[in-house]
């Protein structure tokens, strides 16, 4: 994800330097045929690459709100599993009914920390990447050993937290009601899981995508013949400038369309997991004083410049 709001223009530039060049050489060749060769055999009413502007305009716009529903929905998706991992952690803590021994502690010290491991693994499994690599360093052996079974990490460790609460009442640590809350809550994370599936294996429609195209290009064809008549060679950088505003658009919705491909304008999985990782830690610190979390801590991302590197 993005983490300041000065961008560099060479990052914003290289989304769309393949058009920018088309674009410039384009406008250089008709500006010096109309201009320097006087030939003005070919001229196109302004009104012409106007209305081809407004149709981009319009099927742009409606791109980009859809765009930005799947973004948002992501993101709102990520709120809630927010706060169902602080309500999972919490409804453990408060309805385990151990002695509070060492064994206790460390049942509540493991199902945090298979949370935080379920967080992690998620963010790495929509973004593709291997999603045991995280969950790795959460997890017990015994718990890596059944996990690494599983092509899908986070779906076993949903799992796992479901064995775990299983074992809890049948030693009367937990009753029925208990059980059957905790359960609820581990089945919301199932549903915001399956959701953010649903988004990225949701492909935006490609015909919509190759009908902006054409008619994009289609009004930069024509735009240097409808303004050369009345800028002149002013008109190079004029349809430079045009076009290159509508290219952004269509790039920026390209992008936002996809939130979880690893890419700065990324629904910020890493770091919404290690807030979640942060906050579970303190609502269990009072039961891990002397106990050695496996060493669970991660680092955070490197910094690259003005980006996490994730």
């Amino acid at each position: 994800m993005l983490l300041r709001k000065d961008i560099p223009i060479r990052y914003i530039l290289g989304k769309i330097k393949f058009e920018f060049v088309f674009v410039s050489v384009y406008a250089v060749i008709i500006g010096f045929i109309h201009n320097y060769l006087n030939i003005n055999s070919i001229t196109v009413p302004i009104a012409v690459p106007a209305i081809v502007g407004t149709i981009i305009s319009l099927l742009l716009a409606f791109r980009s709100n859809q765009a930005y529903d799947r973004w948002w929905e992501a993101r709102i998706i990520w709120g809630g599993i927010v706060n169902d991992s602080r309500t999972l952690v919490r409804q453990v803590l408060t309805f385990y009914e151990g002695g509070g021994g060492e064994e206790d502690r460390n049942y509540i010290n493991r199902f945090a920390a298979r949370q935080m491991a379920w967080c992690y693994s998620l963010g790495s499994f929509l973004r593709g990447q291997d999603a045991h690599v995280p969950a790795k360093r959460f997890l017990t052996d015994e718990e890596f050993r059944f996990v690494s079974k599983h092509n899908h990490v986070p779906n076993a460790i949903l799992m796992l937290h479901g064995r775990e609460i299983r074992a809890a009442m049948n030693e009367a640590k937990l009753n029925r009601y208990q059980q059957i809350e905790i359960d609820n809550t581990i089945t919301r994370l199932c549903d915001d899981m399956g959701k953010c599936e649903r988004i990225k294996n949701t492909i935006f429609p490609t015909t919509y995508s190759l009908y902006i195209h054409f008619v994009l290009y289609l009004f930069v064809l024509l735009l240097p013949f409808g303004l050369t008549e009345y800028f002149g060679f002013i008109q190079v950088p004029l349809v430079i400038t045009i076009s290159s505003a509508f290219f952004l658009i269509e790039k920026m919705a390209i992008h936002l369309q996809d939130p979880f491909e690893n890419k700065p304008t990324d629904t910020p999985l890493t770091t919404i997991a290690r807030n979640i990782e942060i906050n579970l830690r303190h609502m269990v610190s009072e039961f891990n004083q002397d106990i050695d979390m496996k060493k669970i801590d991660i680092e955070l991302p490197k910094m690259q410049g003005s980006y996490y590197v994730l």
